[in-house]
């Protein structure tokens, strides 16, 4: 083995020894893998001062570690949901450009064509007046002075009139090529920027994944390990029958208005806010594409899966803020940005059905104001929402 190669694996066993995992290695860390006390443990200790203290010292270190692996897991998870928020953005954009540059080249195309039917039929008269060399027709041809100057003036015109008419078609079938090769271009560059933003998601996942497991560890733990030190340090009698822990809201199934004959829903309420298209964000900035639409139904307000599928990210992602893309087979998918922190109501691969809560609306991300940014994404890329939802039976 060389050195180099030795120093490397030194560098990587000692990573995975202090960290658990490979440096770079986008899989979350498990949860604090805490030995917690049980109130039998907490009554036990209270009739021992040493004990007392060491179990007060053991909870109040948990309760920091607890915070501390929140707070780590929680900065990673942003981190990587910008990654991926720059990834899918700069997809996006590609995407756009590609479709607009295909749209261009069909058009120059279409103009290529006609010029060169209209060459082709120029080419095809002159054939029928003088044959490939009028030249020689005109002077061998029988007529007089007057009318060989004439036929010469007229020879000279229409030479003209054919070299201009084949020189713009050759330059509107080179314009259409250079259009279709930029297309092509940009279309084989989309397979890359594709990767890339698929590999950021799942790496954005994974860490939002472990923010969210510590999170609710945290939660869990927290209250009762509160109120076993209270009982500690007070000194009272407390037992289990005593702690009630927080519970979480349910949040069941909602219905945002009647579910189209196509199986589509609205996923909020609210005006738009702003449309779907190239635009100067809300923020000072370049125009970028503006790739969904925005609702405004008020801050808090519920917003819901549009058509049935399943929950491929649930996490924070950049400029979005906290969002929820869902999966709706046959290369669809939509998406929810903007959501409050805290407003998730679904997880990554859960299945939910069309007018079915998922989140609640926020500002979270690059936004002004409480609204959700809701996105159709057909083939990975971005269409306008309004008209696709209006396709489908759904005003909005």
């Amino acid at each position: 083995m060389s050195r180099l190669r030795l120093v490397l694996a030194v560098a990587v066993a000692a990573a995975v020894a202090v960290t658990g995992a490979v440096v770079g290695d986008p899989r979350p860390l498990p949860a604090v893998a805490a030995d917690y006390p049980s109130w039998d443990d907490v009554l036990a200790a209270r009739d021992n001062e040493g004990a007392k203290a060491a179990e007060v010292t053991r909870i109040e270190a948990l309760l920091k570690a607890l915070q501390a692996d929140v707070k780590a897991k929680q900065a990673t998870a942003v981190k990587r949901g910008d990654e991926f928020f720059v990834a899918q953005q700069a997809y996006d954009e590609a995407a756009y450009r590609a479709q607009q540059l295909q749209a261009q080249a069909d058009a120059a195309r279409v103009v290529a064509d006609a010029s060169m039917l209209q060459a082709g039929q120029l080419a095809a008269r002159t054939q029928r007046v003088g044959g490939p060399d009028i030249t020689a027709t005109l002077l061998f041809g029988e007529g007089n002075t007057a009318n060989l100057l004439n036929q010469l003036g007229m020879a000279s015109k229409v030479n003209e009139q054919s070299s201009g008419v084949f020189a713009k078609a050759k330059q509107d079938e080179n314009t259409a090529q250079s259009l279709t090769d930029q297309a092509n271009l940009a279309k084989a560059a989309l397979e890359e920027l594709a990767t890339i933003a698929q590999e950021k998601m799942e790496i954005a996942q994974k860490a939002a994944d472990a923010a969210a497991a510590a999170l609710e560890e945290e939660q869990e733990n927290r209250a009762r390990l509160q109120a076993q030190l209270a009982s500690l340090k007070e000194d009272r009698i407390a037992t289990e029958a005593e702690y009630t822990a927080g519970i979480k809201a349910l949040w069941g199934e909602g219905a945002a208005g009647v579910v189209s004959a196509t199986g589509w829903a609205r996923p909020s309420g609210g005006f738009i806010s702003s449309s779907y298209g190239w635009r100067v964000p809300p923020k000072r900035g370049a125009s970028t594409l503006h790739g969904g639409v925005d609702l405004a139904p008020g801050c808090g307000a519920p917003i819901f899966a549009a058509h049935a599928g399943t929950v491929e990210y649930a996490g924070w992602n950049g400029g979005y803020g906290y969002y929820v893309r869902i999966n709706h087979g046959n290369g669809l998918a939509t998406a929810y940005g903007h959501i409050v922190a805290g407003g998730l109501r679904v997880g990554v691969g859960q299945r939910v059905g069309p007018g079915q809560l998922i989140a609640h609306v926020g500002t979270t991300g690059t936004s002004t104001g409480c609204h959700l940014h809701f996105e159709v994404r057909p083939g990975g890329g971005t269409t306008d929402p309004v008209v696709f939802l209006r396709g489908q039976g759904v005003n909005i």
